[in-house]
């Protein structure tokens, strides 16, 4: 037997006999039976289900990602309780006989089924309506668009106090009431004593002016002077808005661009379409968009314009719309399936400039 391993024998200085270390259960038992402590080691980790409802439904957010989705809920919840339930009814409505009976209570609602849908596309009314909502928005979208961004083009010229002057002044007209702005306009073309009337009367004939062509001309008599009267007001109405928004993204384009493109020797012209325009195309599609929404349907200038639509061949779309739902008798589910079949064209007309928008890459 060797030194090294006999027992108790030629043990080094601070040496400690053989037994249970420090870090061992055996040892954490035999210190706790001498000194009567409780054990101090970390207990196990509880289960999930022992932990309160909130930390369970904070893990269940974090580990399934739904954050943004609740954030979203309460928005998509007052969308839903003021668009989609409306529209539901209005879907309900437009397959059945529904007027003023039913809507008093005196007699129940008659399912029609696609009934109201037959006679709408068989009325030779809604295919006129249909044409002039069309040509009215292929002529005042992009004279809207135009104007909008030449005045936008415009205020990124001009100096910081002049552009802010400027772009008050123009929200000016984008902020009046529509009722307001309509009235102006029908006192400015008023054949009694309206400014346009005498304007035009005082101009020589070589210009088309006289007082024998435009002295007491009624502008509200047919289809096209109406629609120009409608043309400048929603034109005179809707450019601010586009001047604002090419505006603020003619902000974000880089000076050094246009810089360059000028040490190259391009004009102005050049210049917007092939730097301004590719960079603002986004812009530009969403303002097409809403300009599209807003002038295909228009109903309330024309409303007042032609005294409640009397003449048929003024009508479009909205004061179509109108005319058959609100009409003696009237008749809410034709006035529904009305609604519905505009909304279906706006849909078809946004759905299918988006996809073409996406496959030219102006939509990421």
């Amino acid at each position: 037997m060797t030194k090294a391993s006999a027992p108790g024998r030629l043990r080094g200085p601070g040496a400690r006999p053989p037994g249970p270390q420090a870090g061992d259960p055996a040892a954490r038992q035999a210190r706790g039976a001498d000194t009567g402590l409780v054990d101090e080691s970390p207990a196990p980790r509880p289960v999930q289900e022992d932990l309160p409802w909130r930390v369970r439904a904070g893990v269940f957010v974090r580990r399934h990602h739904l954050a943004p989705y609740l954030l979203l809920a309460p928005a998509l919840a007052g969308v839903a309780w003021l668009i989609l339930w409306p529209a539901m009814q209005l879907g309900v409505f437009s397959l059945q006989n529904y007027g003023i009976q039913q809507l008093a209570g005196v007699a129940p609602a008659q399912w029609v089924g696609l009934a109201n849908f037959t006679a709408i596309f068989h009325d030779p009314e809604f295919w006129l309506a249909l044409r002039n909502s069309v040509v009215f928005a292929v002529i005042v979208v992009p004279l809207t668009l135009v104007t909008g961004t030449c005045a936008g083009l415009l205020l990124n010229r001009l100096g910081p106090r002049m552009s802010v002057v400027v772009s008050t002044m123009t929200l000016l007209a984008w902020a009046t009431p529509t009722v307001a702005a309509t009235v102006i306009f029908y006192w400015l073309f008023n054949p009694d004593g309206g400014v346009v009337d005498w304007a035009l009367a005082q101009l020589p004939s070589w210009l088309g002016g006289g007082a024998a062509t435009w002295d007491g001309f009624n502008w509200m008599s047919s289809a096209l002077p109406v629609y120009t009267v409608a043309t400048l007001l929603l034109v005179w109405q809707g450019f601010p808005f586009i001047a604002v928004s090419v505006l603020a993204g003619l902000k974000t384009v880089p000076g050094e661009l246009h810089e360059a493109a000028r040490v190259d020797g391009a004009g102005p012209w050049r210049a917007f379409w092939k730097i301004t325009y590719p960079l603002l195309k986004p812009i530009f599609l969403v303002l097409l968009l809403l300009s599209v929404i807003w002038d295909f349907g228009v109903f309330t200038q024309l409303y007042i314009l032609t005294g409640s639509g009397a003449n048929l061949d003024e009508y479009n779309l909205g004061i179509y719309v109108y005319q058959r739902a609100f009409s003696t008798p009237p008749s809410y589910g034709l006035g529904g399936a009305l609604a519905l079949v505009l909304t279906v064209i706006l849909l078809i007309i946004t759905v299918g400039y988006v996809r073409a928008s996406v496959k030219q890459g102006a939509l990421r």
